[in-house]
């Protein structure tokens, strides 16, 4: 029983703790995200990650997208698009959304690369594409998914 006290803490802990859970407010249906970036005036991030295999896209989601700094930015400026491709049978997508992901990667992914970052606009046309970069942090993530915006004006 000593044992299964602090077990029971970390659960209730962690599954009561949004911060810990949640980097974004992340949407998974691009008709959703296009009437919500019109309703807020913002460009949508759509991120293709293969959450349960992509060493890369885990390193992403881990050290920036988790990170306070970030999610402050992340979530006064952007709508956030997921696109999820997990491998794992426990991790299996519903069929609804499986084929929401292939169509978004037939139109933004056609080589499958993971991981792939883009920015849309409210139209959902492309802005800038990016992925994982070595060395950078959430400093330079917001650098990037901001100029992106400031080229095509």
């Amino acid at each position: 029983m000593k044992k299964l006290v602090p077990l029971i803490l970390v659960f209730l802990f962690v599954f009561f703790n949004n911060d810990i859970i949640i980097a974004q407010d992340w949407k998974y249906d691009l008709q959703e995200a296009k009437l919500l970036a019109k309703k807020t005036d913002q460009n949508i991030v759509l991120f293709f990650t293969g959450s349960d295999w992509c060493p890369s896209c885990i390193k992403l989601e881990k050290n920036v997208f988790s990170n306070e700094d970030f999610k402050a930015f992340a979530k006064d400026n952007f709508v956030w698009l997921k696109a999820d491709f997990p491998k794992r049978k426990k991790n299996k997508l519903s069929v609804d959304q499986q084929n929401k992901n292939k169509y978004l990667a037939n139109e933004y992914n056609k080589k499958w690369v993971f991981p792939v970052i883009l920015v849309l606009d409210k139209e959902a046309r492309v802005l800038g594409v990016t992925g994982y970069r070595r060395g950078f942090g959430s400093k330079e993530y917001i650098s990037l998914l901001t100029s992106f915006d400031s080229f095509n004006h």
